[in-house]
């Protein structure tokens, strides 16, 4: 099983596609964007922006919103693509319509058949134990609300920024797992039960 979490588009152009090992003529990429609708109309721009420059990059990609999909559907999508890339957005929305249509499940099917996981923000946020650190959760929530797919045993901070670091700090001893940092330019690179951070600069340590 291959996972890769990153930060931002910057990370994979430079590192995360080619972590894939799939030659670059060979890679169909299926594109979820359903995080980015969930930030309203500016996010869905943001994603045709993202998938704009990815296709200027000659990666052959086809985009999805997987809400409201059949499961029958999203398998119908999904079977001929060798790599499955969450964008980032609105990690609660992205969650609940995860659990929704059983595209939770889907995923972990195709990931145990080699489909190489890419998630980038919300997209990496989802494949840890919970979202509970992440951005866009309502208010009043339930804990369990918050559980996500649990296929890392750590938390994923994307974006993160120097000057929000006193912030981080008094969030941590409320966090019920570990959390790790990445800033734009960073991901974590999983194979199995290996995690190895690749990127630009030192991994932030909290």
């Amino acid at each position: 099983m291959k996972l890769i979490l990153g930060s931002d588009l910057s990370f994979l152009l430079k590192y995360g596609y080619s972590l894939t090992g799939i030659p670059k003529d060979e890679m169909r990429i299926g594109y979820v964007i359903t995080a980015a609708k969930g930030n309203s109309e500016k996010g869905r721009l943001f994603a045709e922006e993202i998938k704009k420059t990815i296709r200027e990059n000659n990666y052959v990609i086809d985009d999805i919103d997987i809400e409201n999909k059949s499961e029958e559907g999203l398998r119908n999508f999904f079977k001929d693509k060798n790599v499955i890339h969450v964008e980032g957005g609105n990690t609660f929305y992205l969650l609940n319509a995860t659990r929704k249509t059983g595209f939770d499940k889907i995923l972990k099917e195709f990931l145990q058949k080699g489909v190489v996981y890419i998630g980038t923000s919300a997209g990496a946020s989802i494949m840890g134990p919970s979202i509970e650190f992440s951005s866009y959760l309502p208010e009043n929530t339930r804990n369990e609300d918050l559980k996500s797919l649990g296929v890392v045993p750590f938390l994923i901070k994307a974006h993160y920024k120097d000057e929000k670091i006193e912030e981080y700090k008094k969030l941590l001893p409320t966090l019920k797992y570990p959390v790790r940092f990445l800033r734009d330019g960073q991901g974590i690179l999983i194979e199995d039960e290996k995690y190895t951070f690749i990127g630009d600069g030192e991994e932030v340590k909290l």
